[in-house]
């Protein structure tokens, strides 16, 4: 499973490499404006390397700040491109919290793989019959 969420994080960071450097003709808008088409491209972005690198998040994340802020300093090469400290504090918010997204998609399923109850509540073991009439011959014979 992890060589598909891997496989997903390089194609979406391929398009955001090419959105972000490529010519701005060919990059999508949505309706979002201009932080909040960023910040939905590194959510994803960073959701989907947190899925692929689950016991390095924290190393991920500082990769991930480190490349997106070498990301808008190439921006200053890119023809019509600009870098903004803005953009770098969008981008960089939004791809960590994708890997806190997928931190939290790490634990709730990891919690339902080993099938502990999220409440506290103790509950009563189930007794069979056997197990019953067991205990009533052991209280009576003492």
């Amino acid at each position: 499973m992890k060589i598909l969420f891997r496989i997903g994080a390089f194609v979406l960071i391929t398009a955001v490499l090419f959105a972000t450097l490529g010519p701005a003709r060919y990059r999508p808008h949505a309706p979002l404006g201009q932080d909040g088409e960023h910040a939905l491209a590194f959510v994803q972005v960073g959701l989907a390397v947190g899925l692929s690198f689950p016991q390095r998040r924290l190393r991920v994340a500082a990769v991930a700040i480190l490349l997106i802020g070498l990301l808008e300093v190439m921006q200053q090469w890119a023809p019509g491109r600009h870098a903004r400290l803005e953009d770098f504090l969008v981008d960089a918010a939004a791809a960590c919290l994708g890997l806190v997204g997928a931190a939290a998609i790490g634990w709730f399923t990891a919690i339902a793989r080993i099938n502990i109850p999220i409440t506290h509540e103790r509950r009563q073991p189930q007794l069979n019959r056997i197990q019953i009439r067991t205990i009533r011959n052991n209280r009576v014979c003492k």
